[in-house]
């Protein structure tokens, strides 16, 4: 493991020895920004048109901005992540420096594992960087901050989903495109999946539900913890890395 850390935070510094990593944060921060501030003035409008009307309260903090702003941001990071990943491999094997990284002195599910840690620093410190929002909610108002917290987590392991797909695809090519495009598609079809379901056959349309990744997220946004959740975000992020790690040992040993 301390050989795996010692990678991520290697891979972690190298996102900002280019304006690559400067530029995800900054985009990432201006969009997540915009949707704040236009899902707080919606809010405050629809609060004072109920108000207006006599038709009691609206919608409470957790419903009118924390879970559309978390919601939205989920979509967000299924564009970003791709541009993430796309080099962690795919570089390596261009450059062909990949062929010293599998004959140094760690083992494979180090060099995996460290990869993806990589990855998912940066999007835990993009992740981060956005919790001022509900710091602000919770200084001047009172959103469910069990809410809060099972929505940022759920989101992380959406996040980390998105990722290990694109750490697999990062190492079966040298194209960073190809690689960036395909882990976009697969975040997109597992997150589109269930919408076959209502058409699909009672059996079959329980398995498109139960893979869809937005599906396993909802429990998250209504503040509940379930191992079934948890367990399906764990074995899918699992599988794309022991994935990586097959490609990588059959490359090894071309």
């Amino acid at each position: 493991m301390k050989k795996s850390l010692t990678i991520a935070v290697k891979d972690y510094r190298t996102y900002f020895t280019s304006p690559m990593g400067y530029i995800l944060i900054a985009g990432f921060m201006l969009i997540m920004g915009w949707m704040f501030f236009n899902s707080l003035t919606y809010f405050t409008l629809q609060n004072l048109q109920y108000k207006q009307f006599g038709m009691g309260k609206g919608a409470s903090l957790t419903e009118g901005i924390v879970k559309p702003f978390l919601g939205n941001m989920n979509v967000v990071l299924l564009f970003f992540a791709p541009f993430i990943t796309m080099r962690l491999f795919a570089e390596e094997r261009k450059l062909q420096s990949i062929q010293l990284l599998l004959t140094s002195p760690i083992t494979l599910t180090e060099l995996v594992v460290g990869k993806f840690l990589s990855a998912l620093f940066l999007v835990g410190t993009m992740v981060l960087l956005t919790a001022i929002y509900p710091i602000i909610l919770v200084a001047y108002g009172n959103p469910d901050v069990g809410t809060l917290f099972t929505s940022y987590l759920g989101t992380l392991l959406l996040a980390s989903c998105y990722l290990s797909a694109g750490v697999f695809f990062s190492s079966t090519t040298e194209n960073q495109i190809v690689a960036g495009a395909l882990t976009f598609a697969t975040g997109l079809f597992f997150w589109l999946i269930n919408w076959a379901s209502q058409s699909a056959g009672p059996v079959l349309g329980d398995v498109l539900e139960y893979l869809s990744l937005i599906q396993h997220y909802n429990n998250f946004s209504q503040g509940l913890l379930t191992t079934t959740d948890l367990i399906f975000y764990i074995s899918f992020i699992g599988l794309g890395l022991f994935f990586t790690h097959r490609v990588l040992d059959s490359y090894r040993w071309r």
